[in-house]
Order: structure tokens, then sequence, then C-alpha cells
């Protein structure tokens, strides 16, 4: 059991050399995500961050398609993925991996990280927040 999850992704986003992150849980339904601790988050922007419906959102769509979704630039995405108001967290690289449940078949919450300059997060770090979401599965399960 993680004991402190703010603490927890402090230590995660040193990994990453990144200034914010963000752990989302489903909901029991299945359809949205609650905030569980964040870092960086500016205070105006956490109601927007607190409840989130699958699919909105890079959080949203990273539960919803069940894949990584990472925006090299949030400030200039004009992809959609990102929420207008996500810009005002002057954030540019982030990345957010589905938590999975042991055996995969459901997606049990999202962790985020962002970072202020615009980074393209390479396959092997991809793979690095997926384990630490790994980490996160046996807590959400139990």
């Amino acid at each position: 059991m993680i004991p402190d999850y703010t603490s927890w992704l402090s230590d995660v986003l040193t990994k990453f050399s990144c200034q914010t992150g963000t752990i989302h849980r489903s909901t029991s339904d299945g359809t949205h995500l609650e905030l569980v601790a964040q870092i960086g988050i500016p205070e105006f922007l956490l109601d927007k961050v607190a409840y989130i419906p699958f699919g909105k959102g890079i959080a949203g769509a990273a539960a919803a398609t069940r894949e990584p979704v990472e925006l090299c630039n949030l400030q200039q995405d004009l992809g959609g993925v990102a929420r207008p108001d996500a810009r005002q967290t002057k954030v540019s690289g982030s990345l957010a991996v589905p938590i999975f449940s042991a055996d995969g078949s459901a997606v049990l919450g999202v962790l985020g990280v962002g970072m202020q300059d615009p980074h393209d997060f390479s396959d092997e770090e991809k793979q690095k927040l997926a384990d630490f979401a790994k980490i996160l599965c046996e807590d959400f399960s139990a």
C-alpha cells in the first residue's frame, strides 16, 4: 500500500523531471475519473480536474482509449485532446497513462505527468510511467 499518494507522486515527478502530476481513480461505474492526488495544478483549475468524464481531456482520453496520451506541447495543441483550460497550467509536455486492473480488463484510473518545456516522450518513458501505474493498480484494486 502507498501510504501517501502525494509523496509517491512527487517521487515519480522527480524521476521524470516533471513539475506537475495527477493521479485519478475511476468511479465505481467506470465512467469518470476522480482526483486522488495532484502536484502543481493551479488552485483555480482544481475543480476542473477533480471529476473528469472518460473521453474528456488528456486523462479522460487515456482512460477511454486504454492507451498513453501524449502532447509534446500542450500550449500549442491543436488536436483537440486537451481542454481549453489545460493551457492555464503552463505545462507543455504531458503524458497520461491508464492504470489497469491486474488482469487488464478494467481501467482503474490514470497517472499523468507534465513539464513546462515541450517534450516528446520516448517509448521507454511511456513504458516507465506505465510501470509506475502498475504500482497504483495494487492499491486501487485493494
